[in-house]
């Protein structure tokens, strides 16, 4: 005699859509292939999109109190390049480090050591970016699993700038571990990758703090 499963123990799968396709926010928690992601064409530009161990994750685009840093980073580093030529080949924001199932889209990448421009998915990036938002989810995805898959992936140092914590983590794959160096606000980062180069952690958190002053004078 058969027996038919009790509703609560009926496992609820994403349906899975042909690619190419168009994605939006409606998308979020689908199935996908690395394949997949790479094919799309067309997508909603008011969201972000990432792959996460096979499923597609959409989130809403960056606060201006992230996105202002990271230009003030971008600055820095193109600033850097004019006075010491060489160091590094190239700085993107907004790019996607490629992993075995997943496509995790980084704030920042720094390309270093290739003598060319980058090829975009082949070249792991040296340096990979991120600024940790007011998403809750955000802690445990870039301080564990991007830290963690970024490193994995065979970039040499991940730096997490937290408005939040006030500081900047950098975290680097030594034979020992995953070793972590925190620079706090007043602070200044050099890295053996940049010589030369000076990431001064106050200068940041003040295009963070200047937005986050314009909300609170605006009110809700």
């Amino acid at each position: 005699m058969s027996t038919v499963p009790h509703p609560l123990l009926i496992e609820v799968v994403p349906e899975r859509i042909p690619f190419p396709r168009y994605v939006g926010p409606a998308d979020n928690g689908q199935l996908m292939t690395p394949e997949e992601f790479d094919a799309i064409e067309e997508y909603d530009e008011l969201y972000l999109y990432e792959l996460i161990e096979g499923v597609l994750i959409v989130s809403e685009l960056t606060e201006p109190s992230e996105a202002d840093p990271n230009d003030e980073l971008g600055y820095l580093l193109r600033s850097f390049a004019e006075t010491h030529p060489g160091i590094f080949d190239r700085t993107l924001y907004g790019q996607y480090i490629r992993i075995t199932r997943s496509r995790r889209r980084a704030d920042r990448v720094v390309w270093i050591g290739l003598g060319r421009v980058p090829r975009l998915k082949c070249d792991v990036p040296a340096i990979a970016v991120d600024f940790v938002s007011a998403r809750k989810q955000s802690w445990q995805r870039d301080y564990a699993h991007k830290r963690e898959e970024y490193l994995a992936a065979g970039v040499k140092e991940y730096w997490l700038f937290d408005r939040f914590q006030r500081q900047l983590s950098v975290f680097q794959s030594t034979d020992a571990g995953i070793t972590t160096t925190v620079i706090p606000s007043g602070g200044t980062y050099t890295s053996p990758l940049l010589p030369g180069f000076e990431l001064p952690i106050d200068r940041l958190l003040k295009c963070a703090d200047d937005w986050i002053a314009m909300e609170s004078e605006d009110g809700p």
